[in-house]
């Protein structure tokens, strides 16, 4: 019996055994693989994401309407170029810096001094600071410098999105419509010498895309007859210019033919000749009026003035002094070249129009502004110091070479008395034709720095030298009028000696 009894309790185990259901993992590989089947989701539409933003930020443009080189109006490429042509419009803001701004503050007012040292010229009339780029052409029509004086279509060539009037100019002229380069240039000579009233009519717009730009892919290229003979004439100067690499490669293998920045120059190079096209000096060459860059002997203050002096060029005559006299432009292309960026391969863009992030896009900022108004972008992406101090730098160079500026105005305005007061009294033009000459080279070297629109800052050392020879020079003319002028009391004119 007791085996008997013990049996069925095993097979009752064993039965129970075998009908008791197993608890299997399907469930938890179903939530495992859910899981995961999710997460490959979310990497691959991340990956996408990311490739799609990528291929965004590379795209140069999403494509709304064609461009044509006909195409002026920068609204009209701002359809396939938004955020350049967002911040291209922020050039009508009005902001200032120590030295400088886009206030149309009038410098005559301003500086005294300028009144007497452009007497008899239109610069003695209107005077004041340029504005942003969408001011460029405004400006210029409601000057006194234009109201006042004639002056030729030339203007127009810094001041207006001349290209397309270039052209139709020329082929009106008898150029061939199918060569472009042809036709612009020949319309270059017809708009230069016109009245700069009736030239005015044929354009819209100030400095636009179409200027820089070439419609079909966006490249860099210069539209400018007069920078094209400019960068051309420098090439086949003799002097260095490390600092452009083409110009030297061009020269090192025979300096054939023209030298043409289209085909010749770097990408980094053009980011500073478009800018070239008019942040320059100039002069209207000949009944032509031809408008010309003096970079024949080379891009300095005395090599310019070389050139100058052996044409026997003179902007005028000063009205107190009688001195054959020279008014700088705007040569920020020539001081630049002087100095340490530009030996460093720094190109005016990538100070002036740095790039931004404008979310997934890299795009250059075409505000085009001072520096001080953007230090992060513009200085410390290879400076990097606090904003703070890099700013104080730049605020110490721009009040030393002031500094430096107010003493050469005083000197050149101490010559331009004293050789008046010799006129005065009866000096002979020989005798006064040394300290003239002295006043005009003694002016021109004050004005170069005081027209360039850094304060000294593109090439500090490059400023003070010209300052420091300005008042030399200014005060070499006052000795040589005490050689033919008797000294007098402040109360009387002084009498001139005998030659």
């Amino acid at each position: 019996m007791p085996q008997s009894e013990g049996a069925p309790r095993r097979f009752s185990f064993q039965i129970m055994r075998k009908t008791t259901p197993r608890s299997h993992p399907t469930g938890a590989y179903f939530v495992i693989f859910g899981v995961l089947a999710l997460l490959t989701a979310g990497v691959l539409l991340l990956m996408q994401s990311v490739s799609e933003r990528q291929r965004e930020g590379r795209q140069d443009a999403f494509r709304v309407v064609p461009l044509t080189e006909d195409v002026v109006d920068p609204a009209v490429w701002g359809q396939n170029y938004p955020n350049q042509y967002d911040s291209y419009k922020r050039t009508v803001d009005v902001q200032r810096t120590r030295y400088g701004g886009s206030e149309a503050i009038q410098k005559l007012d301003d500086d005294r001094a300028l009144r007497v040292i452009f007497n008899g010229y239109a610069f003695g009339t209107d005077y004041r600071e340029e504005r942003g780029h969408a001011y460029m052409l405004i400006d210029q029509n409601d000057t006194e410098r234009v109201k006042q004086f004639k002056q030729p279509g030339a203007c127009l060539n810094c001041h207006a999105s001349v290209a397309p009037a270039f052209y139709q100019k020329g082929v009106e002229a008898g150029a061939p419509a199918s060569d472009r380069a042809a036709a612009i240039k020949k319309g270059f000579d017809v708009v230069n010498v016109m009245p700069y009233a009736d030239a005015a009519k044929l354009v819209q717009h100030p400095i636009t895309c179409n200027d820089c730009h070439n419609p079909e892919n966006m490249q860099l290229r210069i539209t400018r007859p007069a920078f094209l003979a400019g960068i051309d004439a420098l090439a086949k100067s003799k002097d260095a210019v490390p600092h452009l690499p083409s110009i030297e490669r061009w020269r090192a293998a025979g300096s054939k033919g023209d030298f043409n920045p289209n085909l010749e120059a770097t990408r980094q190079e053009m980011r500073s000749f478009v800018c070239a096209q008019c942040h320059v000096e100039y002069y209207f060459k000949g009944a032509e009026k031809t408008l010309t860059f003096p970079w024949q002997n080379g891009l300095k203050v005395e090599q310019i003035a070389s050139y100058y002096d052996a044409v026997g060029w003179k902007d005028w005559v000063h009205k107190d002094s009688g001195s054959n006299s020279l008014k700088a432009q705007h040569p920020e292309f020539e001081m630049w070249s002087q100095g340490v960026h530009a030996a460093s391969g720094v190109a005016c863009a990538d100070c002036h129009m740095p790039y931004e992030r404008v979310g997934a896009v890299k795009a250059s900022d075409h505000w085009v502004r001072s520096p001080m108004l953007n230090i992060n972008n513009a200085c410390q992406g290879c400076h990097k110091f606090s904003e703070t101090e890099l700013k104080n730098r730049v605020t110490t160079i721009q009040d030393r070479t002031r500094a430096l500026m107010t003493r050469a105005e005083d000197a050149v305005v101490g010559l331009i008395q004293d050789l008046a007061k010799a006129k005065a009294g009866g000096a002979t033009d020989a005798q006064l034709a040394k300290a003239q000459d002295l006043q005009r080279t003694a002016q021109w070297r004050l004005d170069f720095v005081a027209a360039e629109n850094s304060m000294g800052f593109h090439a500090p050392g490059e400023s003070a030298r010209i300052l420091g020879e300005s008042i030399d020079y200014a005060r070499q003319g006052q000795i040589e009028l005490l050689k033919v002028v008797k000294p007098t009391s402040d109360l009387g004119a002084p009498v001139a000696t005998k030659p």
